[in-house]
């Protein structure tokens, strides 16, 4: 049996399957990312859930190969790192498992474990990728000065555009009169008020604006639907830089999927992404994701044990 943990900001899942492929249990727990909760809050958090699981299974831990935690925000502090790296050692065997950031989650969920650059793009934005055993990652230095492309990057474009729609430095769209109604403004300068002093700059908040900033591009605001065509040659750029860190040769192929909300935009962000990839290198190949992070999570702890699914084991898993 193989156990798969994707920690994530607002929930964290759990997932055990076996060597056939089939899921033998599920569960959920809200999020163990350390910076809320606290170290001692995660590990809670993760001792439950594994709990959780191993009973919906009728299995103990001594019938656990092998786990892969994906966690947030791991290995972006190394002083805490060490910590993050222990959280299911009052349940796990230390050799029985391993910790990483959940990026490699979505990863391994796009191409089960094997070659290829994953997208993420929700609130944040990072891309990670394997190839030859090398590992890279690109992007995810968090809002203020990273994280382009992203959820909250669209947001704030989102934001910056109704200013200047306002400020007459650009002719208003539906982008400005959707901010107005949906937060009920009168006075224009009160969108100030509300996102810094009412939600104190909340990154989450922000981040949702994208999803008015994606309607006002439905309902044809030329302005709105640039922000989501910039937002995908961002995406791209970061995609690149993880080639390059990669070290993919000039002619080799090169797998691609994406994950995350920014890509419920749907054309509005993946043609332009996808265009901007072409004009990088005409190697890139666009797949969409094979598992659910978690699923991806269950089928790397089968690789890492050194047991890796075959291949009907991850058809049957397909759909899970």
């Amino acid at each position: 049996m193989f156990l798969g943990v994707d920690g994530g900001g607002t929930k964290t899942a759990f997932a055990i399957i076996n060597a056939q492929g089939d899921l033998l249990a599920s569960h959920q727990e809200p999020t163990c990312y350390h910076v809320e909760v606290g170290i001692e809050g995660a590990k809670a958090v993760i001792n439950r859930g594994i709990s959780a699981v191993l009973s919906k299974a009728g299995k103990t831990v001594d019938e656990l190969e092998y786990g892969f935690l994906g966690l947030p925000a791991f290995g972006e502090d190394s002083e805490i790192d060490p910590s993050l790296a222990t959280l299911p050692s009052d349940i796990l065997p230390q050799q029985n498992y391993q910790c990483d950031n959940d990026m490699v989650n979505a990863w391994a969920a796009a191409f089960a474990g094997e070659d290829g650059i994953n997208m993420i793009a929700g609130t944040g934005s990072i891309a990670y990728g394997m190839r030859a055993g090398k590992s890279a990652r690109c992007g995810g230095w968090g809002e203020l000065f990273s994280d382009e492309g992203s959820a909250y990057w669209i947001g704030r474009k989102g934001l910056m555009l109704f200013s200047r729609m306002s400020d007459g430095r650009d002719s208003k769209g539906p982008l400005y009169y959707k901010l107005k109604d949906t937060f009920e403004i009168t006075n224009d300068l009160d969108m100030s008020a509300l996102v810094l002093t009412k939600w104190q700059g909340s990154r989450g908040r922000i981040a949702q604006i994208s999803t008015l900033v994606y309607e006002a591009a439905v309902a044809g605001d030329t302005l709105a639907k640039k922000i989501f065509s910039d937002a995908g040659e961002e995406l791209a750029e970061i995609v690149e830089g993880t080639r390059k860190a990669l070290q993919y040769s000039k002619d080799e192929e090169v797998k691609v999927s994406f994950s995350g909300g920014a890509f419920s935009a749907n054309d509005f962000i993946t043609k332009p992404f996808a265009n901007a990839l072409q004009e990088f290198s005409s190697t890139y190949r666009i797949q969409q994701p094979a598992f659910s992070p978690v699923i991806g999570a269950a089928i790397y702890a089968a690789k890492l044990s050194g047991e890796a699914l075959s291949a009907s084991a991850l058809k049957r898993l397909q759909g899970v």
